[in-house]
């Protein structure tokens, strides 16, 4: 008997099945209305950080080794933001499903204030010890000060970034991911402006070179910050806040988000130290394998922005069936969230393998360089598919609150296996920077074992917030 894999009549068994399954159309357009947005901005926002990125590849690949180097320790200081938002996203999108308004806008006041508060310990943090991270991060003599310089610009934007992104999550919890597009699109933009005005000095600007990149993501992170506040005092939002609401710690809320908020504290953690490690070993092959490495990161990020934006769609509406009493339609839009990441790894594949040329050459101008990331960029056609696919089912865990479980697959693959691996590929087997990237596929393929074992089980749909 034939199936059709993409049909829901197929999607959830008989023994799950609490109400009416919604036609196959029907399904796939409320997914992809929530999910086309987010496709649209994750996608974008990647594309300009590539243009951004080529901008800063004209100033040498130095330069390109120390925004490189910058990346992993300034995610490890924003790591509690993330934390947090995968909280106020899973309690915003359940209180929605449940109708109650009041209660979502009372968790964005609380998480507002709480990543405010924890974005400006971490700005002064980070100014403190930027020297230290980035020789941890492995930063040398021909990288350090630009490293230093621009990791001490972008620790200034935190506390503007936290608020932004606390109701960027907030938003996409209710689904309302055009405003999220709006806000992210407009502030990236303006970051590509800036950049091209204050890198090489253009139109009257002066040529700051890696400062004149700090300070646009600095502009950049108010736009967003700006727009993401005027978003939630439009009367008609439904998550409007004013200030004569009451903005007093409610330990209740605080206590509903700290619940799932906590464990992907574990989880950011175990993902930052994990990438933070790994990103080490790769700095130690040099500063043209560091290069390399960045530039097929940036297609990386692209594949990873298409998949992203789907999860965004199905953590939120995981959620809100979860809260509408329909564990059913939870476990159908996280099926149809995976068949529509599936599609679009078979073309972000081709892209890749045929692209493994042309794409380093809009980065670098040393053959050398092009040639190492052509290599790494076969590798990476393999791991897409697999990185699509465990980007699903980690949001469908996570809109569920089931964080605990994503913290411990992010431990076990990030943390251990990822490190580790590289470790024994590039310095026992000699394997350089292909070893690196070989080992991202045994990290990705345990991630997805784990992640689908545990969505296929239906244990999350259990799970109260």
């Amino acid at each position: 008997m034939k199936i059709n894999i993409f049909s829901t009549k197929n999607m959830v068994r008989e023994d799950f099945v609490v109400g009416e399954i919604p036609s196959s159309k029907k399904a796939y357009q409320t997914s992809l209305r929530i999910a086309f947005p987010s496709i649209i901005e994750m996608t974008s926002l990647s594309l300009i950080q590539m243009i951004s990125m080529a901008m800063v590849g004209g100033l040498g690949a130095e330069a390109v080794a120390a925004v490189g180097l910058v990346n992993q320790p300034r995610l490890l200081f924003i790591a509690l933001f993330f934390a947090v938002n995968v909280g106020v996203t899973a309690v915003v999108s359940r209180r929605y499903g449940e109708n109650d308004a009041k209660d979502a806008r009372l968790c964005l006041r609380q998480a507002v204030m709480l990543v405010f508060a924890i974005g400006i310990i971490m700005a002064i943090l980070a100014n403190i010890f930027a020297v230290p991270l980035m020789h941890i991060a492995g930063a040398e003599d021909d990288t350090m000060d630009m490293a230093v310089s621009y990791f001490r610009l972008l620790a200034l934007i935190l506390p503007a970034n936290a608020v932004s992104m606390a109701i960027s999550a907030a938003q996409r919890g209710v689904g309302n991911t055009r405003v999220t597009l709006v806000v992210n699109l407009t502030a990236n933009i303006v970051n590509v402006i800036f950049h091209y005005l204050l890198i090489g000095g253009n139109l009257g600007f002066p040529a700051l070179g890696i400062e004149g990149a700090g300070i646009a993501v600095i502009l950049s992170g108010l736009t967003s910050m700006m727009m993401a506040i005027a978003s939630v005092l439009m009367k008609k939002s439904y998550l409007k806040i004013s200030l004569r609401d009451d903005w007093r710690p409610n330990l209740r809320m605080i206590k509903s988000i700290a619940k799932i908020g906590g464990n992907s504290v574990f989880e950011q953690l175990c993902l930052r130290i994990g990438f933070f490690a790994y990103a080490i070993i790769v700095a130690s092959l040099g500063t043209a394998a560091f290069a390399a490495h960045n530039i097929a990161h940036q297609l990386m990020n692209l594949s990873f922005t298409f998949a992203d934006g789907i999860a965004v769609a199905t953590t939120a509406l995981v959620g809100q069936q979860l809260g509408a009493k329909r564990p059913d339609l939870s476990i159908m839009y996280g099926k149809i969230g995976q068949r529509m990441a599936l599609i679009i790894s078979v073309f972000l594949c081709s892209f890749t393998f045929f692209g493994r040329f042309w794409f380093p050459s809009l980065f670098a101008d040393d053959y050398s360089i092009i040639v190492m990331t052509a290599q790494i960029l076969v590798i990476l056609a393999v791991i897409q598919p697999i990185q699509t696919s465990q980007l699903i089912m980690a949001g469908c865990l996570r809109g569920a609150g089931d964080t605990r479980f994503v913290a411990l697959t992010m431990l076990i693959s990030v943390a251990v296996i990822r490190p580790a691996v590289s470790m024994l590929f590039v310095f026992v087997f000699d394997w350089g920077l292909q070893g690196a990237w070989w080992a991202m596929i045994g990290d990705q393929f345990v991630r997805l074992v784990m992640l689908y074992g545990r969505f296929a089980s239906g244990k999350w749909t259990k799970i109260r917030v």
